[in-house]
């Protein structure tokens, strides 16, 4: 797992360059080549899903 999951909870990013906002709140599951799956709240519409760590920090960082 990366070192860096952890300080990742509580961040907010965008899926790709023009998505909605996404606040990280918990890891769910560690994966196969030192990745893991993380817990996201999508704000505007509160739904929860599983997304990749692998994927959430190549997203931006919401502004």
């Amino acid at each position: 797992m990366h070192s860096n999951t952890a300080s990742s909870i509580g961040s907010r990013h965008t899926f790709g360059a023009f998505g909605p906002v996404y606040e990280v709140l918990k890891t769910v599951k560690h994966l196969e080549q030192d990745d893991c799956l993380m817990r996201v709240r999508v704000l505007e519409s509160g739904e929860e899903l599983d997304y990749r760590y692998s994927k959430i920090k190549d997203d931006p960082e919401a502004r």
